[in-house]
């Protein structure tokens, strides 16, 4: 085959957000941070708010969407158990940020999202554990309760088992994905799909063809996406037959990357 491996060097340099967008980033996030922490100790004392960034941001998998936006997790902890639902944990945290930005925010199932039109969105979900050396931490889920999740552990593994290849590869698949959009799972799953599956290649076209075709295989086999830490849960426990059949079938192997300007 053609060696690639170049024009997915541009591919990956093209996902990159610039450096004033992260700077706008940090600062927004800094911003909500302090409301949070002025609202809880004006309204809910007895909740101290901590904070830790998560997700794409901390593993270094973030891109710049096709929208030229990206969004950063920010998740709000408090060391103790809360003596309210996790829903109204979570209002109480809608509450800090409502009207901070003109683009608004939502209370979606597991985080508030603070909208920055055109530019980015921040997320934060909010959990509860007894210590920060304790037990696993339980994130607040929107009329359901409390579900066991530790994305600090998953940091910790994802650092544990990377390579520079396969933050590489992980990136293209969330670029293809963004394309695709409604027919590709979650970030996370790529990026749980690319280290289980990983072909390395010193060529990227390679290597990500050969991933690709193992994540086939490997689906075919088992339709599951594990979870390698807490909650050790199957993130494609929730798609339906139609998800699998978009995912699997026309789309793997076959859609080009498309290049950023």
């Amino acid at each position: 085959m053609a060696n690639c491996h170049n024009l997915f060097s541009q591919y990956n340099d093209g996902l990159n957000i610039t450096s004033t967008k992260k700077d706008r980033l940090k600062k927004s996030k800094d911003a909500l941070r302090e409301r949070i922490k002025d609202y809880f100790k004006e309204h809910h004392p007895e909740y101290v708010p901590q904070f830790f960034i998560q997700g794409s941001y901390k593993m270094k998998t973030m891109i710049r969407t096709k929208d030229n936006e990206c969004d950063l997790d920010d998740g709000v902890y408090f060391l103790r158990k809360p003596d309210v639902t996790a829903t109204t944990l979570q209002k109480w945290v809608y509450e800090a940020v409502e009207g901070h930005t003109a683009g608004g925010q939502q209370h979606r199932k597991k985080c508030i999202r603070v909208i920055y039109s055109g530019d980015y969105h921040i997320d934060i979900p909010v959990y509860y554990m007894f210590s920060e050396d304790g037990d696993h931490p339980f994130l607040a889920v929107k009329n359901e309760g409390w579900q066991e999740s530790d994305p600090k552990e998953f940091l910790e593994w994802f650092q544990g088992v990377k390579t520079s290849q396969m933050v590489r590869i992980s990136r293209y698949l969330k670029g293809w994905g963004d394309q695709k959009r409604n027919d590709m799972p979650s970030g996370l799953a790529m990026a749980v799909l690319t280290e289980k599956n990983l072909v390395g290649n010193e060529r990227d076209d390679i290597a990500l063809r050969d991933t690709l075709k193992a994540i086939k295989s490997s689906l075919k086999a088992s339709w599951k996406c594990v979870m390698p830490t807490t909650p050790k849960d199957d993130l494609f426990g929730k798609y339906d037959d139609t998800f699998k059949n978009n995912f699997l079938l026309p789309s793997m192997i076959s859609s080009p990357m498309p290049m950023r300007q």
